[in-house]
């Protein structure tokens, strides 16, 4: 491929140091134009609007919406020529099975997908031991040095490679910079979940006991999963699937086939 066109976006908003480090990353193997959120969009899943107000910007196009709202808009109307779509880098991980559908940044690889564009979404683990903890911590531009150099190796190698051909996106977590080079292992979501709530009064508080497991690096998940890599201090890449498809699924055919359709009657 000659030098692609990348389409940066990310749900931090389009001024985070993150999209930054990408986007100066990015540029030295293709042609980068940012369509980002002109303001934080974090953990809005792939919600989607009617219509965004877009502004122009310095490193392409700011949007008043989600990521979603950007890769669609992106797309389809800024940046119709784009080869590979890219989300990031977030401050924080996005690792495990369950925070796939909640995570902004990895929504918008995922609304690539349907445009059959590949896409990868990027994030940098800050070890944290309980969420309210999490707006505390600084990351400046060269703390995302790591996701920088992993997700700019990646996008000069992996659609040519064929990576896109048995998979639809790529999420990608690196630790921060400051720990030294890290190795690249390719992996799985965990499936380890360790929400709780707890109620006070007319409050109910609700806990993700996997940051805190995370910052001890007691973590029980296996080797070869996202979250074990990066707690080991390695960038992992998890070569995924659009959600929501399955299996043919021989118990609801069953099911499916005992079900009588109503006569038409109207009840009393």
């Amino acid at each position: 491929m000659d030098e692609p066109t990348i389409l940066l976006t990310n749900d931090d908003g389009i001024e985070s140091a993150g999209l930054r480090a990408v986007y100066d990353g990015l540029s030295t193997v293709g042609d980068v134009t940012a369509v980002a959120p002109a303001e934080d969009q974090s953990a809005v899943g792939r919600a989607i609007s009617h219509e965004v107000t877009v502004h122009e910007h310095e490193l392409g196009y700011a949007v008043e919406g989600t990521p979603s709202d950007c890769v669609v808009a992106g797309l389809e109307a800024l940046v119709t020529d784009t080869d590979l779509v890219v989300a990031g880098c977030n401050r924080g991980a996005n690792l495990g099975a369950y925070v796939l559908g909640r995570s902004g940044t990895v929504s918008a690889a995922v609304e690539a997908t349907f445009f059959d564009v590949p896409a990868m979404a990027v994030s940098m683990y800050i070890p944290v031991r309980e969420d309210a903890a999490f707006a505390d911590i600084e990351a400046n531009g060269d703390s995302y040095r790591e996701a920088a150099k992993a997700t700019t190796y990646l996008a000069d190698h992996a659609v040519d490679a064929g990576v896109f051909e048995q998979c639809d996106y790529l999420n990608i977590n690196a630790p921060v910079a400051e720990w030294g080079d890290a190795q690249m292992t390719v992996t799985r979501p965990s499936h380890l979940y360790e929400m709780d709530a707890e109620q006070d009064g007319d409050a109910v508080t609700l806990h993700d006991r996997i940051w805190e497991h995370m910052a001890d690096g007691d973590i029980p998940d296996p080797e070869g999963t996202d979250r074990r890599a990066v707690v080991d201090g390695k960038v992992s890449v998890s070569p995924l699937t659009a959600p929501h498809t399955t299996e043919h699924h021989e118990a609801l055919d069953a099911i499916a086939e005992t079900y009588e359709p109503d006569d038409g009657e109207a009840a009393d």
